[in-house]
């Protein structure tokens, strides 16, 4: 099982019943492939879509059926196409329950950047900025290092997403919740070890006694 994969998996066990949950462009969008067919939930994309289901079997690929991030999508039953007035509505109304994005960094107050990096052509902000300020939940998916350099850091150096604290960080090595007191490692992966987590983690970890093994989705 590779990196994203595990934390698609993890991810996935904070979905719960009933929830409207939007998911981010790339390793985000894997959780949907992990989320029980019985649990009711639906999937939300800023694009227009509420009610996304796994991507397609090859072959299977409907054009006019994609994610914010143009990769291909099924539609569950009751799935509905809004257009971009009514998906924002939502995000900035505060009526979505939980948003999964990726991540470049968190900081120690919770604070993410993930939207630019200074100096590279981006296509736009896209509804990140949106995102991270309206949705009840925010939690972040990502490689806990990127070419062995720590993302979570004590202070980001690239621009913010929002001054919001986000309320969960998923990785493959850890679950870690940024709070007032700072940053608590709640999990490890399996075979990673706390001073494992530490020595790769750049921002101060706070390590209670309960650590627990991460558990994933099946």
């Amino acid at each position: 099982m590779d990196a994203k994969e595990i934390i698609a998996r993890r991810v996935a066990q904070e979905v719960r019943e009933g929830m409207l949950v939007n998911l981010g462009i790339g390793l985000p969008s894997m959780v949907a492939n992990f989320v029980p067919n019985d649990l009711h939930v639906f999937f939300q994309a800023e694009n227009g879509v509420i009610g996304l289901g796994a991507r397609p079997p090859e072959g299977m690929e409907d054009r006019d059926l994609t994610d914010a991030g143009g990769g291909f999508v099924t539609a569950v039953p009751g799935a509905a196409s809004i257009d971009s007035a009514m998906s924002f509505g939502l995000i900035r109304g505060g009526h979505l329950d939980m948003t999964v994005l990726g991540g470049l960094q968190v900081d120690e107050k919770g604070h993410l950047a993930n939207w630019m990096v200074p100096g590279k052509m981006v296509p736009g902000m896209g509804g990140a900025m949106d995102l991270v300020t309206g949705a009840k939940r925010v939690i972040v998916a990502m490689v806990h290092t990127q070419k062995g350099k720590p993302k979570i850091v004590p202070e980001c150096t690239l621009p913010l997403t929002s001054d919001r604290r986000i309320s969960l960080i998923v990785t493959e090595m850890a679950v870690i919740e940024p709070t007032e007191e700072g940053l608590v490692l709640r999990e490890t992966g399996e075979g990673v070890s706390v001073e494992d987590v530490v020595a790769a983690t750049e921002a101060k970890l706070i390590v209670p006694d309960d650590v627990k093994a991460m558990a994933l989705a099946s």
